[in-house]
């Protein structure tokens, strides 16, 4: 168990309060409350399906509607829960510079919000496209394997990305414009063999992306009902562990730091 692990254990306690004071946080006050953070992706979702299946027409796929969001709320995770990591520390900035606790703790907190509306919505998805497409099968055991990878890999993104935005404040508005073409690169409203015949471009689009692995893995098991393939499976976990690994050694050798910065 790494250290980083450790401490959020040790401090859990911490780590669950700003989680739930994160969740209550954002839309205080409102009518709907915490419902927001599902109705939000509910609505973006139908709004792409009508641009990408209704207007352009960029695939055709059996029951594309599911086919596009199952591959949206993948992305709106890893989205979401980067761009709102980026600025966290920034945000805490009083009680880094008050409080001894573990710094992970804070892009932690926020990535696990993300992952938990993630859940909701992904299990809403889920439960139509089983009930439209009867995909329920024995691969579905796999699910909660690639998506505690999904978890690691976008904590570890997270946590390099927040501690560099701290030293480096162009960090996150950089973020924001690579995410814009990488989203319409990305796996989401078509597969590769969609837009092109090149086996090269499509190893492009398949393995340089980093996370059109999770959305194929993820798609396989809910939309298809089926084994993600082998070479698909090893890259997700493989990715996870360099992703996390990484984002904690990137976190660790700048965190010292923090309280000057912030």
């Amino acid at each position: 168990m790494t250290g980083s692990v450790r401490d959020l254990l040790r401090y859990r306690f911490l780590f669950e309060q700003m989680v739930r004071r994160e969740l209550r946080q954002k839309y205080q006050g409102s009518i709907l409350g915490v419902a927001w953070y599902i109705v939000n992706p509910l609505v973006l979702m139908g709004a792409y399906y009508f641009l990408f299946g209704r207007v352009f027409k960029v695939a055709s796929h059996d029951d594309y509607p599911l086919f596009l969001m199952v591959g949206l709320v993948v992305w709106i995770f890893f989205n979401q829960a980067v761009l709102g990591a980026a600025p966290s520390l920034l945000d805490q900035g009083s009680l880094i510079r008050k409080a001894r606790f573990p710094r992970e703790t804070i892009p932690a907190a926020s990535v696990t919000v993300q992952f938990v509306i993630f859940l909701v919505v992904l299990g809403l998805v889920a439960a139509a496209t089983f009930v439209v497409r009867g995909t329920v099968g024995t691969s579905l055991l796999l699910l909660p394997v690639v998506l505690v990878a999904l978890f690691a890999f976008v904590l570890g993104f997270a946590l390099a990305v927040s501690v560099l935005h701290a030293f480096f404040r162009d960090v996150a508005p950089i973020l924001g414009a690579v995410l814009l073409p990488w989203f319409f690169l990305s796996p989401i409203f078509f597969e590769p063999s969609d837009i092109t015949s090149s086996s090269a471009e499509k190893a492009i689009l398949t393995w340089v992306n980093p996370v059109a692995p999770f959305i194929e893995a993820v798609r396989s098991i809910v939309y298809d009902g089926d084994w993600p393939g082998g070479d698909t499976l090893l890259y997700v976990l493989a990715a996870s562990v360099v992703a996390f690994v990484g984002g904690q050694v990137v976190f660790r050798r700048l965190q010292r730091e923090l309280a000057v910065v912030v």
